[in-house]
């Protein structure tokens, strides 16, 4: 079995490496925005930071079920 990452996850290192910045300050910007639909969050990702719809979502997917949403 591989001990790889599965779902939002596996993302993680890319994004970091892409956007200089650890997986814990992408959960801050998130929790900072307040109540947020998925795709607002994304959008948010997207506009303010240039992020891929690919890693924005895998980051608000993550955050979301985190936060048992």
């Amino acid at each position: 079995m591989s001990d790889a990452p599965k779902g939002p996850a596996s993302y993680f290192p890319s994004i970091e490496a892409k956007y200089g910045q650890p997986i814990a300050y992408w959960m801050e910007v998130l929790q900072a925005l307040g109540p947020s639909k998925h795709m607002e969050m994304v959008a948010h990702l997207k506009q303010t930071y240039a992020m891929g719809h690919g890693h924005a979502n895998a980051l608000v997917g993550y955050f979301r079920q985190q936060q048992g949403l």
